[in-house]
């Protein structure tokens, strides 16, 4: 969606009574007091001030894509450890936000024991997701496999726990006259993780499901911010929510056909590369090869009768995760913006800018992940509800017996389902 324009809180604006400067203390984040000013007839394209905002956002834009495509084209892997990396930042920017310096002075190590919570649901969490794929990884090797046996029997246990030895910790060290402080932060910590962490962890899980259904619901976030930024840059006139004064109907409604038709042409494009479709099964490195699915493969759609001769294309071809791609994209242009109306009022209340600075232009890594979030958690849900198949399949049972019975246990099955088959082909002659 596109960002707040009052980024630029630093210079006067046409309209500001007196035309003075806004300013604000060096090194806060907080907002200097709102001017009365509405859209009205003034678009922002006429702001002279504004240009170097949006170079400056222009320049941070094109080398985040840019480090975006290579961790793509690295893999499976690598993007995952930029999904960790981010959840790291975001974790960061969100504990700070109600940190006093003073009161930490005071509760040495209490810092401490927010990272230990985030840790133990990163444990968890990925645990839960990628426990299947580690087994698979070291299935070869008979110590591992056994290893990761036991860790992934006992998984739940450990992690259970790990919280309850930070429970202790954080009531060990409440302190008189800090009780509120500390429960503070402990329910802010909670928040974050069920927030933050839960949902962006959803990412993950479509990572490995293919990297089309990562790549393509993030991608269409960044396209819907964009053009929401540039439709309403250069005609932004009628506001669209009191959240975000800056945020305008001609942003939204062209962002939204831009998203929409995006969709349709990336699905198309990306489901051609089987390094972007195939799903990883383990947690290796290597190039895959795999069938894609009738999803991708291209289907031909004749034109009907009443289109005019003239027209120059007869039949075209349309993969059908184009139509899947229509509803990403539905979701991302119209439902996914509420991520960011919803950090734009969290911003308000706290009474902050940005929740940081580690982007120029843009804020902190959390005003960048707002909406995809959103975005990663229903693409997880509709590829499960609607694309993977829902019935049991070969594959589905072996994973099971892999992930739940002992070697031998795997060995004792084995020689049963040949004796049965042996006594079928016997009988059957």
């Amino acid at each position: 969606m596109e960002k707040d324009m009052h980024k630029d809180s630093g210079s006067g604006a046409p309209g500001t009574p007196g035309g003075g400067r806004l300013r604000r203390r060096r090194g806060s984040n907080e907002v200097p007091p709102e001017v009365a000013k509405v859209n009205g007839n003034h678009l922002l394209v006429h702001d002279r001030n504004k240009y170097k905002s949006m170079l400056i956002r222009m320049y941070s834009t094109v080398w985040m894509i840019g480090g975006f495509v290579f961790v793509i084209y690295m893999g499976h892997l690598y993007i995952w450890a930029m999904v960790v990396v981010i959840q790291i930042f975001m974790a960061k920017e969100l504990f700070n936000l109600l940190r006093r310096a003073h009161e930490d002075k005071q509760l040495p190590g209490f810092r401490l024991l927010n990272w230990h919570f985030f840790f133990t649901a990163m444990l968890f969490g990925y645990g839960r997701i990628l426990n299947q794929r580690l087994v698979n990884t070291v299935i070869q090797d008979k110590f591992l496999y056994k290893l990761v046996s036991e860790f992934i029997k006992y998984h739940m246990v450990i992690c259970y726990f790990l919280y309850i030895a930070g429970f202790m910790w954080f009531i060990l060290t409440l302190k008189k006259k800090m009780y509120k402080y500390q429960f503070g932060q402990y329910a802010w910590t909670h928040m974050i993780l069920i927030v933050v962490f839960t949902q962006s962890s959803f990412t993950v899980a479509n990572i490995f499901e293919g990297i089309f259904w990562f790549l393509l619901p993030a991608s269409l976030i960044v396209i819907n911010d964009i053009a929401a930024y540039l439709f309403g840059f250069f005609f932004g006139r009628t506001p669209l929510i009191k959240l975000s004064p800056k945020k305008t109907w001609e942003g939204f409604i062209g962002a939204s056909v831009t998203t929409i038709i995006s969709a349709f042409v990336l699905a198309n494009f990306f489901g051609r590369f089987q390094w972007l479709t195939c799903p990883r099964k383990d947690l290796s490195m290597g190039w895959l090869n795999c069938d894609p699915g009738p999803l991708f493969r291209p289907e031909n759609y004749a034109l009907p009768e009443w289109v005019p001769q003239w027209f120059p294309w007869r039949e075209f071809q349309v993969l059908p995760v184009q139509l899947h791609a229509l509803c990403l994209g539905l979701f991302a242009s119209i439902i996914a913006p509420f991520g960011g109306f919803f950090a734009s009022g969290f911003k308000r209340a706290f009474k902050i800018k940005d929740f940081g600075d580690s982007i120029p232009g843009h804020g902190g890594i959390t005003d960048r992940m707002d909406c995809q979030m959103v975005m990663a958690v229903f693409a997880y849900i509709y590829h499960q509800s609607f694309v993977v198949p829902q019935s049991i399949s070969i594959e589905t049972i072996l994973d099971q017996i892999l992930m739940n019975l002992t070697f031998e246990e795997q060995r004792a099955l084995y020689l049963k389902i040949e004796q049965i088959i042996q006594e079928r082909l016997t009988g059957e002659s």
